[in-house]
Parts: C-alpha cells; structure tokens; sequence
C-alpha cells in the first residue's frame, strides 16, 4: 500500500479584531512588510518551518507546516512574539484547515491521459 506523506498544510485563523502591520513590522524580528507589493506581513519560523501571512483585519493564515500540531506551534509562536511587542491577541484562536497537499507513490505508472477523459 502507498505511503502518503504530507507536504503541506494551509491553516488559518483570527488573532485579533485589527492589527497594526506598521508597528508589528517595526517591533517584530524577522517580520516582513511591504503594503505596496502585497497587503500582509510576512513573518517567517524558523522551528517547524513554515510562514505566516497577517493581515490587517487581524486574520493569520499559516502555509508550510506539515503537520496539525505544527501548525498550532506557529500559530502560538505568531501569537506570542506579538504579544511580546506590546500587542493584544487573542488567547487559543480557533484554527481552521483550508487545504492539505500530500503525496505518495503508488509503484505504478498512471496514464494521465486516459484518467482525464474517464
């Protein structure tokens, strides 16, 4: 039987009512903000590897984590590097799944073709 593997996990959730992206980027490490090439701050971690994507309306959508439990530790690590600015959040935000991309090998050769037309 093929081995799926997870390669990664779209989440996203509300940490906040409204954020300002000006004052995150200046006091945040690593966060990354640029309101003319795209509306959100990037913030990046490092442990598990994944970004994050913040929003000014307060809306967090994480991309990269390969795993459920990876996605809360980033979404608390976004949390608590905010809080540590100065910033309020919500406590335990509620973290939705939007989309999962795994793989896996079936040790066999698919004609696509034929699969397209049925």
């Amino acid at each position: 039987m093929a081995e799926i593997k997870i390669e990664n996990i779209v989440a996203s959730t509300t940490i906040s009512d409204e954020l300002n992206l000006n004052a995150i980027a200046i006091s945040v490490q690593d966060a990354e903000y640029e309101p003319k090439q795209f509306p959100g701050l990037v913030l990046r971690i490092k442990e598990p590897k994944a970004a994050t994507l913040l929003f000014r309306s307060g809306k967090v959508v994480c991309t990269g984590a390969k795993s459920l439990e990876n996605v809360e530790s980033v979404i608390d690590q976004v949390c608590k590097k905010i809080k540590a600015a100065g910033f309020e959040v919500k406590d335990k935000p509620k973290i939705q799944v939007q989309n999962i991309v795994a793989s896996a090998d079936l040790h066999a050769e698919l004609n696509l073709n034929a699969i397209a037309v049925g």
